[in-house]
């Protein structure tokens, strides 16, 4: 180890300083010359990596880490670094084991238990998530990104009231800080009270406290409430904050698209991103998937095409690219999808990719063994369960026909009207005028949803405080546990769930209008999914005409040979259909000036 000098102290000052700036090629030079001088200052070693990393050049970022956990193996900052380094990389598995390592050591460094909270968060493991930031974020040591891995992780246990209730304590007995106040309006947005999130978000920016994350929260809360221009501003204020704030940047595209219409104008704060901060692959693969999001994937595949044409192309951008080729040419899409495996064996996005494009090229054959891989360690991950049961309806296998057996799996029923209401009709009539409150009558799609010519709520309607919305969700409960006891319980993945208890796993409304569909999709977080009917065109009554019929069986990808829909439900006013979330479904377009107005949720076991 080396002896920090007051000399190397006073450069290291300086490069923080330059690292703040994003001078990352001033920096590097600067930390070249310290690390040839001080070979065992771990520090230098460390934030050389991260210059190294900054400059494209990912490689020898990692060699440089590696270095420094030679010199001091229980160095948390360098095992934490590695750790995100290798994250990005799409190696969860190694970045794991680093992350408990640095989660464990002394002094704690919370940057290793945001990592591994995230890491098991997106892993569908909230659970392990909760453990490890609840010892932070329960005693008010956490900073706001740890806070909202700690708030995702209760929120998919069905307990954000818990989260209400805990950060409002924290935030009440230390009124001073502003960053528990950040939390608390960030539970309170995830428990469906953006209103009172709102004025949180509003008294912390009073008294001065600025980050981008914090912006970023209020501007979500304000989209929910519907105030669009001033969202807007905010996010904008943000991203000039911090132009590398991915969600703030998503959220910005997708509030520009909801607006416009415009999918190059969504992208223009993007842009000025990229131009400060090229060498960012994540800002690359946020701007393909808002191309693709907003249905031009060729464009999304072209603004990667060169990055990902080079020999050392990052594993998770070939992935990015290959999601995108997969939608107009599954064999450029395998190639990619080869290349990122051959980097990342264990990679599960890379394999997944794989499969679909397998699926696309005709090799359905080499695709099950991949589908069994990855089930194997997500065994409830609904879109995989629909690749597998493509692969086995192109080979005629008859495991297809028991996962899929429409008849038996779907089921359609009428709703009840609720107790204040005379008749299902005066029920339908009171909630379409509540619905139709939250609709844009202007707006465009959300991005990244199979919905074209219409438009999607953005709150969790399941928790709204709307009246005539609660009794809506109160009368699913009995058909819900109807569809239970009906399909009873079993080996497959809907059946082997089947505890009895369920809760709801997110909703939202969608009014379609002339030429509106959806196009097919599954819901992979889900294990029933629904669609409620509010309101149809009258040109839906025409039993002559499929528009606007739901349908199942096809898939949203290329196949070879292509295959059709198999099954199909015709809505009806006050109807809700209930059917597996693996189950491929969409919509016929219809031709009406009437909109089509639909409820939707999904919901899983309780846990």
């Amino acid at each position: 180890m080396s002896e920090i000098t007051p000399t190397l102290l006073d450069a290291m000052r300086r490069i923080s300083a330059l690292l703040q700036a994003g001078s990352f090629r001033a920096a590097h030079d600067q930390l070249e010359a310290i690390v040839a001088a001080n070979p065992e200052f771990v520090e230098g070693l460390r934030l050389f990596a991260g210059t190294k990393q900054a400059l494209g050049d990912p490689q020898a970022a990692e060699t440089l880490l590696r270095r420094a956990l030679t010199i001091d193996p229980s160095w948390t900052p360098t095992l934490a670094t590695l750790a995100e380094l290798l994250l990005n990389s799409g190696r969860g598995s190694e970045a794991e084991a680093l992350l408990q390592r640095a989660v464990a050591g002394a002094p704690p460094y919370p940057r290793a238990a945001l990592l591994l909270a995230r890491y098991y968060n997106d892993m569908g493991n909230p659970g392990q998530a909760l453990a490890v930031a609840a010892p932070l974020c329960t005693s008010g040591k956490a900073d706001a990104e740890l806070a909202a891995q700690h708030i995702a992780a209760l929120n998919a246990l069905g307990r954000q009231d818990e989260a209400v209730a805990g950060y409002r304590a924290l935030a009440a007995a230390a009124p001073d800080n502003l960053g528990l106040a950040h939390a608390l309006a960030m539970a309170l947005n995830a428990a469906n009270q953006h209103d009172e999130a709102v004025a949180v978000a509003q008294r912390a920016l009073s008294r001065g406290y600025r980050s981008a994350a914090l912006s970023n929260t209020y501007a979500r809360s304000l989209i929910v409430q519907g105030a669009l221009d001033r969202a807007e501003t905010v996010l904008h204020e943000c991203v000039n904050i911090d132009p590398r704030q991915l969600d703030a940047q998503n959220n910005l595209a997708q509030l520009i698209w909801m607006r416009t219409g415009d999918l190059r104008q969504a992208i223009v704060p993007l842009d000025r991103a990229l131009h400060a901060f090229g060498n960012e692959d994540a800002l690359w693969a946020a701007k393909a998937a808002i191309l693709q999001g907003g249905g031009d994937p060729q464009a999304a595949y072209a603004c990667l095409a060169e990055r990902v044409s080079r020999p050392q192309s990052p594993p998770m951008l070939l992935v990015r690219a290959g999601l995108a080729a997969l939608e107009f040419d599954s064999a450029r899409a395998l190639d990619l999808a080869e290349r990122a495996l051959r980097a990342l064996p264990d990679n599960a996005a890379a394999r997944t990719l794989l499969v679909a494009a397998q699926l696309g090229v005709g090799d359905a054959r080499a695709a099950l063994p991949h589908c069994e891989v990855l089930l194997a360690k997500t065994p409830d991950d609904q879109y995989l369960i629909s690749l597998q049961t493509i692969a086995w309806r192109l080979l005629g296998d008859p495991r297809y026909e028991i996962l899929c057996d429409y008849k038996n799996l779907i089921f359609p029923i009428h709703l009840q009207a609720p107790p204040q209401w005379a008749d299902l009709a005066g029920f339908m009539a009171d909630l379409r005028v509540s619905l139709n409150r939250l609709h844009d009558p202007n707006g465009h799609p959300l991005l990244f949803q199979s919905l074209r010519h219409g438009t999607e709520t953005t709150q969790d309607l399941s928790r709204s405080s709307d009246p005539v919305i609660q009794a809506l969700f109160k009368s699913f409960a009995e058909p819900i546990d109807e569809y239970l006891r009906r399909v009873g319980h079993g080996t497959d993945p809907l059946r082997r769930r089947n505890n009895g208890a369920w809760m709801f796993n997110g909703s939202w409304s969608v009014r379609l209008r002339t030429s509106g569909h959806h196009r097919s999709h599954v819901h992979p977080r889900g294990w029933i999914s629904s669609a409620c009917y509010v309101a149809l065109p009258e040109r839906m009554n025409d039993a002559r005409t499929d528009e606007g019929i739901l349908t199942f069986g096809q898939p949203s990808m290329p196949t070879t040979p292509a295959l059709a829909a198999e099954y199909s439900v015709r809505p009806e006013v006050g109807m809700l259909v209930l059917f597996p979330s693996y189950f491929w479904h969409g919509t016929v377009p219809f031709s009406s000036n009437q909109p089509r107005l639909t409820v939707a949720f999904d919901a899983v076991p309780a846990r």
